[in-house]
């Protein structure tokens, strides 16, 4: 039997959280890479399954470079730094934990909003610097521009789990919650209490405060720009900890030095790890900057990393992408062309078909009997039970005469052969 399935953590060194879920079914590996560049040849060569932060991107390039790679789980929500679609058309399945930081990201968000509101971290820095702000005019100064909360309109846009999140903690402090998502069902908005804008310009005009919780797509990259910070009211907050390339940082520093834009707080930047000595913001007033740490909280880093293992050991024991719980691909995977032509030889046996392989359970009245299906591989592995006989395929499985019981190779008797009728079963033992 040839080695267990190999799965690699592309851009980290510990193991010890994924090692426990994983190790009666595959071998796991770390990188600690920050480009394929620098992944070993045996990974590339012979992992079925990958692990990654964000702190490695893998374009159609990257992955090209992976000759048996079957699935790719981010640990975490985001998975921008994935050609998700190329990823599909080459057989690969990428899976995103959306779940394990949806509080602590909806704190931090809440966080900054009051921070930009009361003026906490400025205060902070007045206090360190010896002002001790004794009289009306020196608290006036110091705290100039803090604003009364209650009463103020905040502006999701986004209102996914996280953005859910955000505004049933908003809400009690006195805010009036609005939002703007054009692919949430209607009457989501009722069951929250919330108020749907129809339009991103409508928000963009009634809002005192705007924070972003939309995923970075090539649609709505630079979402806030120049254009779009000139339909704001004059003189809002910004706050982004979703993805740093949703904001053109030039744009944001020029409108925060005219005033337009009050005050803003990002966790998220263009360019990371961020650094205030490069960039656009470096000279621009009243930002506060976080290092991409607002989803952090230690039970979050490791519930992200103990579904993300699961969801291999999902697609290892398995069918992908049925059996994936959060597969962002899966669209993209079932209409890929590509899928008959993985090769066969590339995929370990331990994965029972659950990658590159479909599963069919066809009535037979006999172990002899021919199953008529078209293009399928030159071999496919069979296992016959009572009445029924069961083989796993590549594609549409061709013309298959069985041998006898167990599980022996298949030979093709005939290519193109005409279609019948297949029903896809769970993966054989």
């Amino acid at each position: 039997m040839p080695a267990r399935p190999l799965v690699a953590l592309l851009d980290g060194r510990d193991c010890t959280v994924e090692m426990p879920i994983l190790k009666d079914v595959a071998t796991v590996a770390f990188c600690d890479a920050q480009s394929t560049q620098e992944i070993h040849e045996k990974v590339l060569n012979e992992a079925v399954g990958a692990l990654m932060y964000h702190t490695i991107t893998l374009s159609r390039q990257d992955l090209e470079k992976f000759k048996a790679l079957r699935v790719i789980v981010r640990i975490g929500s985001g998975y921008d730094n994935v050609d998700i679609k190329s990823a599909a058309e080459l057989g690969i399945a990428v899976c995103n934990i959306p779940s394990s930081s949806v509080e602590e990201t909806a704190d931090s968000t809440l966080c900054h909003i009051l921070n930009l509101y009361r003026r906490v971290t400025w205060l902070h820095q007045a206090m360190r610097e010896g002002n001790r702000a004794s009289s009306m005019e020196q608290i006036r100064e110091v705290a100039g521009g803090a604003v009364r909360i209650r009463g103020e309109t905040l502006g999701i846009i986004g209102l996914g789990r996280v953005g859910q999140a955000v505004a049933l903690r908003a809400k009690p402090f006195g805010f009036n919650v609005i939002f703007y998502d054009p692919y949430l069902p209607d009457g989501v908005e009722r069951s929250l209490g919330l108020q749907r804008i129809g339009t991103l310009q409508d928000l963009l005009m009634h809002s005192d405060c705007i924070t972003l919780h939309c995923s970075l797509n090539e649609h709505n990259h630079h979402l806030i720009n120049d254009f779009t910070i000139k339909q704001m009211r004059h003189g809002c907050f910004l706050v982004n900890t979703a993805r740093g390339g949703l904001v053109d940082e030039k744009a944001l520093a020029q409108a925060l030095k005219e005033g337009r834009i009050r005050g803003t707080a990002l966790d998220v930047h263009e360019s990371e790890p961020f650094s205030f000595a490069q960039g656009p913001l470096k000279d621009a007033p009243n930002v506060i900057c976080t290092p991409h740490t607002a989803w952090y909280s230690e039970q979050a880093s490791i519930e992200s990393r103990e579904d993300a293992a699961k969801e291999i050991r999902r697609a290892i024991t398995g069918h992908i992408p049925d059996t994936l719980r959060n597969c962002v691909n899966k669209e993209y995977l079932l209409l890929a062309a590509q899928w008959p032509s993985i090769d066969p030889a590339a995929v370990h046996p331990e994965l029972n078909g659950a990658v590159a392989y479909r599963h069919y359970i066809i009535q037979c009245d006999d172990a002899n009997d021919i199953c008529r299906k078209k293009r399928c591989m030159p071999s496919a592995y069979w296992h016959r039970s009572p009445r029924h006989l069961t083989f796993s395929c590549r594609s549409l499985p061709c013309m298959l005469k069985t041998k006898g019981d167990g599980i022996v190779p298949c030979n093709i008797l005939q290519e193109g052969c005409r279609e019948t009728k297949a029903y896809e079963m769970t993966p054989m033992p």
